[in-house]
Formats: structure tokens, C-alpha cells, sequence
């Protein structure tokens, strides 16, 4: 430990150690670069974009455009084939009546990720590396494995939409498990497309925006939503005649919304832009320019969101499977046999959406419903591709080829899908989507009180550590986030009707909240709670430098200026 403070001063009077560089912005500098490499090694930071000068203006429109992309592949995930079946279910269930939970969950996502990008331009490390510097080994390595299985569930919903989309768009001719191939096999083609630059890359990401913008938003002209009603619905916060299913698909939206391996992405992806972290200028108007565009992008997600809520909500609130059996009788389709002869409120998911959209709108409604569903699906599944790569080379300092990362979770996210694929039809592969909400809603702590955390702490943020107004506000998001999430998973396993699984639940629970207590403590450290510390290092000063407490954690090469 004393050797390890030696270094800590020794670097700190160092400008350079090891071919890093120091500044008086950010107590933690970048790991340095290999100096030898068995293979090439290739990352989506291979290049960095370059940020135009500017003389004295408060704004410009050439910076904008130049720190634009990171926030686009960061809303990707707001617009995942998990958070379409949420859109359509909440406006199937509740009409327009749950716009303004879906307004509000865009909102917290927007400032959550305002705290992932600070992090990582005031720092130069991305949240996956930060954690691998400030905590110790064992939380450290299931820090990583709870990141890794949301990244996971991510993936699986991902594929599981492509699979759906390539299913409707060919009538049926492609069965689920061959969707669910060639998946794998157009994801490797795809990510290959940053060795054409990463301008190129983030326009490809772009694109595939502008398809379901173009897709759903046909579908909302189609479709002509009551807009006093759709107003109404997202801005008054109130569900007039709303009961049990309505309370839970609420919180299935705000399940669905915020990602827990997002924040780790968003934190990653603002590293590609070409930021001198010695200029206290230029990294407080990164950071503005950051932020006004993934206001922008998540603003396009919102929108795209609402276009999907609105259609299910005009066309299908309320509506019966008598009454949308009779229509699909009526016009010939081949899926009539999916809603039985009842008057049930109709159960919707992203194949069932296709197919009654087709029924009640014609062909052209269904195939341009599964050309959206394809590329929300196909960008989730690469956006989630570099989660993999930022959080295996931050947790664990892997230099893995790209091609060996994908293989790796590809595999892991493959295998149970394509069994259930090839056994069982597309009801039970779309019925995972319920576990697979559960799975990452209970991840979604191993991200935000990270984040919080790092980002209040002045030894690592120096001033741009969050103020108290920050400190308290991020705070409540973060536990309202996390109860309701909690509650989402408890109604859940409550559903299940096994008292084993009851068991399991409940062991397991507690390794869970005793975990998520620990990562809590922390944070409540960081933000200035020392009275949380009963510990011997209450006697190095704590009380009065709150900080201090992860930063003797920290490896012996991180350099330390205070």
C-alpha cells in the first residue's frame, strides 16, 4: 500500500508516466496503449473526429455537426425491438393514457446519459474502465458478469425482432430459426462497416433511424391518431380508469426505456471525438455540445415512440379478438388462427402488431411494420455488439479482436434463442421478452449507481463533479428508477405460482441486495454521506474528503492530483 502511494506521488509531480499523459481536469488518465500487439487490434476509436475552431461564439452549428453521432448510436436503444413491444402493449392496453410515463422515462434517460457523456469526456475513460480502477477485484468481476447478462438479454430481444421481421416480410417463407441465422451472419457483415470510417458508420446508424422514423410514422398518417387525445395522454400525468395491467405495463415502459448497458455505450462513444483535456474550455463545451445532441436524438427516439403508441392506441384500444378474428377473416389472411373466437381484449406483441395491422390496413401496412421492426432490431443488435466490446476491455483489460468479441456473445445470445426458435413457434419466442425485461431491469443498478457515483466524485471530476442539485436529484431518479423496476420484477416472479421458484427468488434476493447495498454505501460516500463509513479510513480524513474513500482502490498507475 505504501509503495503504492510512493507511486501515486511520484506520478503526480510527472507530466508523462508510461506514455500518458497528465492534465489538471481529470484526476484519472487513460490507460496507454499497448506497445506491442500480437494482432492487429481494431476498435471503433481507430479515429477520432476532429472538432473545428471557433471564434469567439457561443454557438456553432460546424461544432454541433462535428460532435454529432455518439448521441444517435446511444438512442438506438430507446428504440430497440423490446421498447416497440412495449410502445404498441401500452397503447393496445391503456390507449394514449401512458404518453406521458413514456415522456417522462425519455426525460430521466436524457440526464442519466448527460452523466455517462461528462464521464467520459472530463476523464478520458469510458464507466467500464473507471469501475475496473476504483473498485476492488471481486465486486469488480461481478460488476462485470451483471453488465455482461444485461448485454445479453439485450441481445437476445434484438435478435428475437429481426427474426419476427424476416418472418412477416416473407410471409412465412423464412422460418424463425433461419431469421434468427441469418441475424448472426448480417451482424458480422455490418460491423465491419467502421473500416470505412467512423463517419460513415455513425451515417449507416443514421439511416437506419431514418427508416423506422419513415416506417412508423407511416403507419401513424395511416392510421390518424385523435391528436387532442394524444396530447392529453402525454402531457397530463394521469390514467383515469387504469387498473393492475395498466400499473404494469407504466412500469414495463420505464423498464424498457432505460438500459443499463446504454450507459456504459454513451460513456464510451463520446471518447471518439478529438478533446483536449488539459483546456478546461474545450472540455466544458464538449460537454455542451454533447448534450444538446443527445437532447436532439433522444428527442427523434421519443417521437418515433409515440408514432407506435399512437397507432396501437387509435386502432386497437379495446378491440376484442372476436372483432379482429372477424376482420382478418374478412380480408383473407393466412394468421386469423392467432386470435381465438372470445371477446378478450386483444394481446399484442411485435408479430401479432404486424399481422393486425396487415388485417385491419392492408399488405403494405405489415411489410412496411416489419421493415421498421428489421432496422430497429438490426442497430440495437450492433449498438449492443460495442456495449460487449467497451465492457469486456474495460472490466477485464481484454484486447479481443472484434471478430472473437461478436463470436463470443453472439454465441451466448444465439443459443437459447435458436432452441426456442427451432421447438417452440413465435409465441413462446416472443413471450421471452417478459423474462428478458426482468433480467435487465435487475441490472440496472450495477449502472446508475456507478455513474452517479463517479460523476459526484471532485478527485475524479475535479469541477466538473455534480453539485449538490445534482447530487440530490440524481439520487431520487436513481431510486425511483430502480423501485419501480423492482417492483416490475417482483410482479413478475409473483406470477410464476411456484413456491420453489419462490425459494430461489428469495436466496437469490438477498446476494442481490446485499451487492447492491455495497455499490450503494459508495455512492452514498460520494455524495458527501460519510456518517454511511464506519470503517478505519473515517480516520483519513473522510469526513472532510469524502473522495478519498474509493480512491484507495484505485491500481498503483492511476495518477492522483488533488
Amino acid at each position: 500500500m505504501k509503495g503504492g502511494k510512493a507511486d501515486r506521488s511520484r506520478l503526480k509531480d510527472s507530466p508523462q508516466e508510461n506514455g500518458v499523459q497528465t492534465n489538471q481536469y481529470s484526476s484519472i488518465s487513460p490507460p496507454a496503449s499497448p506497445v506491442v500487439e500480437d494482432e492487429p487490434f481494431s476498435t471503433y476509436f481507430e479515429e477520432k473526429v476532429p472538432i473545428p475552431e471557433s471564434v469567439n461564439q457561443a454557438f456553432s452549428f460546424r461544432k454541433l455537426w462535428a460532435f454529432t453521432g455518439p448521441g444517435f448510436l446511444m438512442s438506438i436503444a430507446y428504440l430497440d425491438p423490446g421498447n416497440i413491444e412495449s410502445d404498441l402493449q401500452s397503447g393496445a392496453k391503456a390507449g394514449f393514457k401512458l404518453l406521458w410515463v413514456l415522456l417522462g422515462a425519455t426525460i430521466i434517460g436524457l440526464l442519466l446519459q448527460r452523466l455517462a457523456a461528462r464521464l467520459g469526456v472530463v476523464t478520458g475513460m469510458h464507466l467500464a474502465e473507471v469501475c475496473n480502477r476504483q473498485y476492488p477485484t471481486v465486486p469488480r468481476i461481478i460488476l462485470w458478469l451483471m453488465v455482461e447478462l444485461a448485454i445479453i438479454g439485450s441481445d437476445m430481444q434484438e435478435v428475437i425482432g429481426c427474426a419476427i421481421a424476416l418472418n412477416l416480410l416473407s410471409v412465412g417463407r423464412i422460418p424463425l430459426w433461419a431469421g434468427v441465422l441469418i441475424t448472426i451472419t448480417d451482424t458480422f457483415v455490418f460491423l465491419f462497416l467502421d473500416k470505412y470510417g467512423l463517419r460513415k458508420l455513425e451515417a449507416f446508424f443514421g439511416f437506419l433511424i431514418t427508416v423506422m422514423a419513415i416506417s412508423f410514422g407511416y403507419e401513424y398518417v395511416l392510421v390518424k391518431p385523435d391528436q387532442p387525445q394524444l396530447l392529453k395522454g402525454m402531457f397530463v400525468p394521469y390514467c383515469s380508469g387504469c387498473g393492475p395491467v395498466q400499473l404494469e405495463q407504466a412500469v414495463g415502459i420505464v423498464g424498457a426505456v432505460i438500459m443499463p448497458h446504454n450507459i456504459y455505450l454513451h460513456s464510451a462513444l463520446v471518447k471518439s471525438r478529438e478533446v483536449d483535456r488539459k483546456n478546461k474550455k474545450e472540455v466544458k463545451e464538449a460537454n455542451k455540445y454533447f448534450f444538446i445532441e443527445s437532447t436532439i436524438a433522444l428527442f427523434v427516439s421519443f417521437l418515433i415512440n409515440v408514432f407506435v403508441v399512437a397507432v396501437f392506441a387509435q386502432a386497437f384500444y379495446n378491440k376484442t379478438n372476436m372483432q379482429v378474428n372477424e376482420e382478418c377473416n374478412a380480408t383473407g389472411s393466412p394468421h386469423t388462427d392467432l386470435f381465438p373466437l372470445n371477446n378478450d381484449t386483444l394481446e399484442v406483441d411485435i408479430y401479432k402488431g404486424g399481422v393486425v395491422l396487415g388485417c385491419f390496413f392492408g399488405p403494405a401496412a405489415l411489410y412496411i411494420w416489419a421493415i421498421g421492426i428489421l432496422a430497429a432490431g438490426q442497430s440495437s443488435t450492433m449498438t449492443g455488439t460495442y456495449s460487449g466490446q467497451f465492457v469486456m476491455e474495460g472490466f477485464l483489460n481484454l484486447r479481443w479482436s472484434r471478430f472473437a468479441r461478436v463470436l463470443l456473445t453472439r454465441s451466448i445470445a444465439i443459443t437459447p434463442t435458436l432452441l426456442v426458435a427451432i421447438f417452440q413457434d413465435v409465441q413462446h419466442l416472443t413471450g421471452m421478452n417478459d423474462f428478458l425485461n426482468v433480467l435487465q431491469s435487475m441490472q440496472l443498478p450495477f449502472a446508475l449507481i456507478p455513474i452517479l457515483t463517479f460523476t459526484s466524485l471532485k478527485s475524479i471530476m475535479n469541477d466538473f463533479a455534480n453539485g449538490l442539485a445534482w447530487k440530490i436529484s440524481g439520487g431520487i431518479v436513481i431510486l425511483m428508477v430502480c423501485a419501480i423496476n423492482m417492483y416490475f420484477v417482483v410482479v413478475y416472479v409473483t406470477s410464476l405460482n411456484s413456491v420453489a421458484l419462490y425459494v430461489i427468488a428469495a436466496l437469490l434476493s438477498i446476494a442481490y441486495l446485499g451487492f447492491v447495498g455495497y455499490l450503494a454505501r459508495h455512492c452514498l460516500i460520494a455524495l458527501g454521506v460519510s456518517c454511511v463509513d464506519c470503517g478505519s479510513r473515517m480516520q483519513m480524513g473522510l469526513s472532510r474528503h469524502t473522495d478519498i474513500y474509493l480512491l484507495n482502490d484505485m491500481d498503483s498507475d492511476t495518477v492522483v492530483d488533488r
